[in-house]
Formats: C-alpha cells, structure tokens, sequence
C-alpha cells in the first residue's frame, strides 16, 4: 500500500482525557503498519490545567476555586480544533476518524461541517446524538443503571461558578474510587484503574452542542460509519450504544452502522488494545478498497 493510500486514523479522546490515553493503542496500530495521531482537543494535554492544590497534599477548598483553562471553551472550539487537525491529515490520504465517550460529541459535529475530510468515522462506545440533546439521554431508561451518584462523590467546586466541570481523580476516598471502577473498568484491577486515573485531567468543559449538534443526515450520513460496540460498558450502558445504533441508521436508512463488538469495559479496550487494533485494521483495509485509484 502506498502512504498516499494508506489511511490515517485521527484519534478523539473523551471527557477528562486526553491524547496520553490512546499510547497503548498507537502502539498496537503502529506494529500493524498502520498511522495514526492522537488529539488533544482545547485545554486537554500539555493545555490542561493542574494547580499546586491538586497535588499532595491535596488543598480540596483550593482545589474547588481555582480557575481553570477550559473555562468558557465551547464544543465549537473543539470542533474547529479537530477540523485543523482533519485537514492535514487529508492531505496524506484517506482518514479514518475514531471516537470515544464523549469525544464522539465532537467528532460527530465535525462530520456535519466536513464530510470531506472524512472517509470513515468510528464510534468506540461513544456518543453520536440523534433524536435528543447529549444531556437529555440521561433521563432515558438506557441510562437508568448509571450511577452518577457515586460518581459525584469526587466532584471539587462548583461547576456554574468555576465555568467547568472538576473532578479530583486523586482522591483516596475509597467510595470514590470504587464507584470509578464500576463505572469505567469493572474488568480491570486496582492498579490498572489507579493508572488510568492519573492519565485523566480534573477539568471538562461544560458544552456538549445543542440540537444543531446532532448527526445531520445530509452530511454526517454521507460518510462510512462504524460502531464499536463495548458489551460490559457500565457508563456508556449497551442499551444506550444500540439505541445511538438505532437511531442512527433511521436517520440514514441507506448507509447504516457497520456494527461490531468488543468484550470489556469502557476502558478496558484502551488497557488491552490488541483486539480494537485488529478491527481497526481491517476498517483500514476497507476503507482503502472503497477510495477511487
């Protein structure tokens, strides 16, 4: 395969991550031959902030004040970041865009400003709404089995006064910790969710886009798409992966979802990235076939 034909797959992290979360499936995609970037979307990364109270030992009246560099970033600045980022990927070929969480938010209203710079978008267990406003699936019996209470034990400030949402995954309350096992990495250990945590950022922006945002059926639903499906996702439940499956395919009868699915949970497939790194590839493959020579 030439590089001019050989697919890049643009990476979208989802809240409180950032592009460190996807190193371990670079790392699979890149002994497979294939290319990929991870993104950090405004204010995630090296743009996060991470003020002297969120260290040890933790100042918790500090760490609830203090401002924070997502403060006032919109989903249209994520968006107009990722489009950047698309439009030199293009440049060197097809481009395969894949999502996570709530990254699929952003990536979704990307793919209504420029189906063009997309020859494939992937839906890992991420969010892609059609029928109903991001916040409103909450309130739906898919969500039910979430348990937002527990976590919001880890909760610092108050996010309409700090313009953000703030999590301190540093916590050692033992609650806090368990109700983020359940809700992300059920099927991990101890140590492997530890880690992970201290991948994550304490800061989100609180935009996730309007009815605007949702998939357009004449721009969105003109590119390829595939859902990966995660069978034991407890924050992302299936129910509500296949009822984004649904309705996506309502919207665009004629180029529904290609669906697959992987064992685990919400994170487990970033943990142990072979089996996504398999499916990814032959999405590759794919998506070269279908590019006019």
């Amino acid at each position: 395969m030439s590089r001019q034909m050989q697919p890049t797959f643009v990476l979208v992290h989802g809240a409180f991550a950032n592009s460190f979360s996807f190193a371990p499936l670079q790392a699979e995609l890149g002994l497979l031959g294939h290319r990929s970037v991870a993104v950090d979307l405004p204010g995630h990364g090296f743009g996060a902030t991470y003020s002297h109270a969120y260290q040890a030992p933790q100042d918790l009246e500090g760490l609830g004040a203090a401002p924070g560099s997502l403060q006032g970033v919109t989903l249209a600045d994520n968006v107009r970041h990722l489009i950047g980022i698309l439009e030199r990927a293009k440049e060197n070929g097809p481009v395969i865009l894949v999502s996570h969480s709530r990254g699929g938010i952003t990536a979704t209203a990307a793919a209504n400003a420029r189906p063009d710079l997309i020859d494939r978008i992937v839906y890992v267990s991420a969010w892609c709404p059609v029928d109903l406003d991001a916040n409103d699936y909450y309130a739906e019996p898919e969500m039910a089995t979430v348990d937002a209470a527990s976590l919001a034990l880890a909760l610092a400030g108050n996010p309409a006064e700090l313009g953000l949402l703030r999590v301190n995954f540093r916590t050692a309350d033992r609650d806090a910790l368990a109700g983020f096992k359940a809700a992300f990495l059920a099927d991990g250990t101890d140590e492997e969710l530890l880690t992970f945590l201290n991948t994550f950022q304490p800061d989100e922006n609180l935009d996730v886009g309007t009815s605007a945002d949702r998939a357009q059926a004449a721009t969105w639903g003109r590119i390829p798409k595939t859902f990966v499906r995660l069978a034991d996702d407890a924050s992302l439940p299936l129910a509500l992966q296949d009822r984004l499956i649904r309705e996506g395919n309502a919207l665009t009868p004629d180029n529904p979802y290609d669906v697959r699915t992987l064992e685990g949970s919400h994170l487990k497939w970033l943990i142990d990235p072979a089996p996504a790194a398999r499916v990814l590839g032959e999405l590759a493959a794919r998506t070269v076939e279908s590019v006019p020579s």
